[in-house]
């Protein structure tokens, strides 16, 4: 693992450089090492859920293909003239000698000619020292090309065949449904799974020998149930119950049960243990979203919307993605309500969701969903309290 350096987040310190430094999913390092063995490498597709190690493992990779080189990267903020009339988008981009990372998603329905100027800018221009690697071409990573609008994946098929003499892309996207056929079948696709709750209890003890504290089985078990089998969020929650609660005391998370001696054991084990009372600290707008639902679930009116409309826009305002937020505030509601209601929440959910991806303005499809979700449980709430009064 990288060096300790005071100041970095947990998740950036410990990040490994390396495949052989990877804590889970080694089945992938022979197949990536064979990969950078190959003077001709193909376009890749690294998709999975988020938190499973996509970024770190193209890190790796072009570390190996490349060397240390890959790792000097620095900033850049660059501005990009497209459409007729011309407007002037900016982006953030990450680059080094030999290869160049963007995000073209986040230029929104300017996305397709984003990705047309990008790439072809950067196949047009030779790999510098070339005799120093063993490819002749560039390397453009693009992440969350499944946010990218369709007209922009197809913009991205036509440019990516047109100039593959010399560059190569890598493309990484946390769900394949969402990217178009013909973008998929001119990719090597590589499925990066969610690390098991194991694995990652194991990451998070190894990181807390690494920091030089002491965490309990039962504590590092209620982290890995909390982060949602999400490594990035496990070790950022880890950190910030380390600064807010330690040291954990031992009438805070429990003492440990004589037949449950590791981390390992514990998870197999379907009691807890634990007191809950030593909380796991979560991000503000989780909070947030947590307090959206509750909000939602103990009233319904005009005036309980309009509050949840003004929740729902300050999470806007403070850069939260609108689909995080509408992923958040609904298993909230599926945690909360009963049961009978579940499958109409789904579908509830799934069809504003798809209206979200579609449009332009995230607070009035939020707004609609909790307006539907309100209709469906007061219809259910009514209809219990009729069926109690003809019972009576």
């Amino acid at each position: 693992m990288k060096p300790n350096n005071r100041g970095l987040l947990w998740v950036d310190k410990y990040r490994p450089a390396t495949l052989e430094e990877m804590d889970f999913h080694l089945e992938l390092k022979e197949r990536l090492e064979g990969m950078a063995q190959r003077a001709d490498i193909p376009h890749l597709l690294f998709h999975g859920p988020p938190g499973s190690g996509k970024r770190t493992r193209v890190s790796c990779l072009l570390r190996l293909i490349y060397g240390p080189a890959a790792e000097k990267l620095k900033v850049e903020h660059r501005s990009f003239k497209v459409g007729d009339p011309p407007k002037e988008i900016e982006m953030t981009i990450l680059s080094s000698v030999h290869h160049i990372e963007a995000n073209p998603s986040d230029a929104g329905f300017s996305d397709r000619l984003i990705v047309q100027e990008l790439i072809k800018e950067i196949a047009s221009n030779a790999p510098l020292d070339v005799t120093a690697v063993k490819v002749p071409f560039k390397v453009i990573v693009l992440h969350e090309v499944d946010s990218l609008s369709r007209t922009g994946q197809q913009a991205l098929r036509r440019t990516m065949e047109k100039y593959s003499r010399t560059c190569r892309l890598i493309l990484m996207a946390d769900s394949l449904t969402k990217i178009i056929e013909p973008l998929r079948s001119r990719c090597n696709l590589v499925r990066v799974p969610s690390p098991s709750e194991k694995e990652i209890c194991a990451v998070l003890q190894k990181v807390s020998k690494k920091e030089g504290f002491e965490l309990p089985d039962q504590f590092a078990v209620k982290v890995t149930r909390a982060c949602s089998k999400n490594l990035r969020r496990g070790l950022l929650q880890l950190q910030s119950s380390k600064m807010d609660n330690y040291p954990f005391a031992e009438d805070q998370v429990g003492a440990t049960p004589p037949n449950i001696p590791s981390c390992t054991s514990f998870l197999s084990s379907s009691v807890g243990f634990f007191n809950p009372t030593q909380p796991v600290s979560r991000a503000d707008w989780e909070l947030v979203c947590i307090d959206i639902a509750s909000l939602l679930m103990r009233e319904q009116s005009n005036k309980r919307l309009l509050l949840v409309r003004t929740r729902f826009y300050e999470l806007l305002t403070h850069a939260i993605p609108a689909d995080a937020i509408f992923e958040r505030v609904t298993m909230e509601l599926l945690r909360s309500a009963d049961q009978e209601i579940a499958p109409a929440i789904c579908e509830c959910a799934a069809e504003y969701e798809h209206r979200l991806k579609q449009g332009q303005k995230a607070i009035i499809h939020l707004e609609a969903f909790a307006a539907r979700f309100m209709q469906i449980y007061k219809e259910y709430i009514d209809n219990q309290y009729s069926m109690l009064i003809d019972d009576d």
